[in-house]
């Protein structure tokens, strides 16, 4: 009998394109050696170019479908993807507290082309109940910004980073697709401060779903049994590969090619 594969628990979204959300999850903790237990929490309406609706699951099915699941498989990470409600993010803060496993926090607060997903709720939700879960959290920039509305734009992402860090997230990656960087330059975080700085070429294309699949490789790593560290420079890497070999389906973003990268 073949060795069995680490389970990784998803909480996300269904994405029809099959580029962002619980699609993308499968298909990159599939590549990266993991099985996939998925918990729905919305369906969408959306395509290549944005989102056109969200129907948020029920908090009582979703909570239904993640204690089929923990019932019969155990479970080595967790992966958050877009939660539709508050009420959702307590469900998941239960789980990571019966489980102990490490749990990577994905902060899906708006699409590639900018459509809201997360109403104010959600994000303090996310803050205040999810946050203190998270052994790691993966925002890009902007969403960095809107988990901390009251902070200026100017902060310094570093005293963002060190706002997550002090709400309880055991580390922070701070991604930086939106920056204006020549490169692409990706920061991990710790209570010590800044663990590593990792650039990567900024590719010209723009990607749909490129956020799910690096949280989610992470998540594989991690349940592989890397530490942080090395899990969060592996799914890098993995993420860029996907990136190089992206193809295009509809009118819109291109899709990561998460089965032909090297993993």
């Amino acid at each position: 009998m073949p060795p069995s594969r680490p389970a990784v628990l998803v909480f996300a979204a269904s994405d029809p394109v099959c580029g962002a959300g619980l699609q993308a999850d499968i298909l990159t903790l599939s590549a990266l050696g993991c099985h996939p237990l998925t918990v729905v929490t919305a369906l969408t309406v959306q395509d290549t170019t944005g989102v056109e609706a969200v129907l948020p699951v029920d908090s009582d099915f979703v909570r239904e479908q993640s204690d089929c699941l923990l019932a019969d498989v155990p479970v080595a990470a967790i992966k958050v993807g877009l939660l539709g409600s508050a009420s959702q993010a307590e469900i998941v803060a239960e789980v990571a507290r019966k489980l102990k496993a490490p749990l990577v926090l994905d902060p899906v607060l708006a699409s590639g082309r900018g459509d809201a997903l997360a109403d104010a709720a959600l994000c303090h939700a996310l803050r205040e109940i999810l946050l203190p879960h998270a052994a790691l959290i993966t925002p890009n920039v902007p969403e960095a910004y809107a988990l901390f509305p009251e902070l200026p734009r100017e902060t310094p992402l570093a005293h963002l980073a060190r706002r997550m860090l002090e709400g309880g997230a055991g580390q922070v990656l701070l991604t930086g697709p939106h920056a204006s960087t020549p490169e692409v330059i990706n920061t991990l975080y710790g209570r010590e401060g800044e663990i590593r700085a990792d650039c990567w070429p900024r590719l010209s294309g723009s990607y749909h779903g490129s956020g799910c699949t690096l949280a989610s490789a992470v998540a594989a790593f991690l349940a592989r049994n890397y530490i942080m560290e090395d899990a969060v420079y592996e799914a890098q890497a993995y993420v860029m590969e996907t990136l190089l070999y992206s193809y295009r389906v509809g009118r819109g973003q291109s899709i990561p090619a998460r089965l032909c990268a090297d993993s």
